[in-house]
């Protein structure tokens, strides 16, 4: 059946559409996220000002925040990928800020000691001891987005592998959501040992 729905074309299509969505939704969040979460460890007057609209943007329903951007923006891809955005964001603006928080104060008085460039001292000080909350924040955010990316599609896309899905549960289409899921669930275990994993093991 996955060999009929890849000659059909729509499942190359679908899951295209999907990953560049997901793409797209998961690199903006991981950024984002990452660079106030270097704010809020760093700062004690920003982590007290904004940590507890972090904690609420985490508690927030996904499908509250997808249903206002799509009231908001219209059923298009910038809004699937805002929500997508908002709906990750907190949960690593969460996981960098603790990493910022663990690192150790023997080295910032290494790096004083030598006089190190404030780019010399975040490439190698900084950087080495983030990377382990990095690894956690994109191994979380992948599996998050993923999911959140199809409810979206199945709530309002006109395209993507969730609107493809919920097609097949129209038609009762046992098979085509069982195929559908076989090719996702072989994406997301080629992207662990293809990508994340070596990456860490690095």
């Amino acid at each position: 059946h996955i060999l009929f729905l890849a000659s059909d074309g729509h499942l190359i299509a679908d899951f295209a559409i999907t990953l560049l969505r997901a793409a797209c939704g998961f690199a903006i969040a991981l950024c984002l996220g990452t660079a106030i979460g270097i704010g809020l460890g760093r700062s004690r007057l920003a982590d007290r000002l904004f940590l507890n609209w972090v904690v609420v943007g985490m508690n927030l329903p996904a499908i509250v925040i997808a249903i206002l951007c799509f009231i908001w923006l219209g059923l298009n891809d910038t809004a699937l990928i805002l929500a997508v955005v908002l709906n990750k964001t907190p949960i690593v603006i969460t996981t960098i800020r603790q990493g910022v928080l663990s690192f150790d104060p023997a080295y910032d008085e290494f790096a004083v000691a030598y006089r190190l460039s404030r780019r010399d001292r975040f490439r190698h000080i900084q950087v080495p001891q983030l990377v382990p909350y990095l690894l956690t924040a994109a191994r979380t955010g992948l599996s998050l987005v993923w999911k959140i990316v199809l409810v979206f599609e199945i709530l309002g896309a006109d395209s993507g592998v969730g609107f493809r899905v919920s097609l097949f549960f129209q038609f009762f289409d046992l098979k085509g959501i069982l195929a559908y899921t076989t090719v996702f669930v072989a994406i997301v275990i080629a992207l662990e040992h293809l990508a994340i994993g070596p990456l860490e093991r690095r």
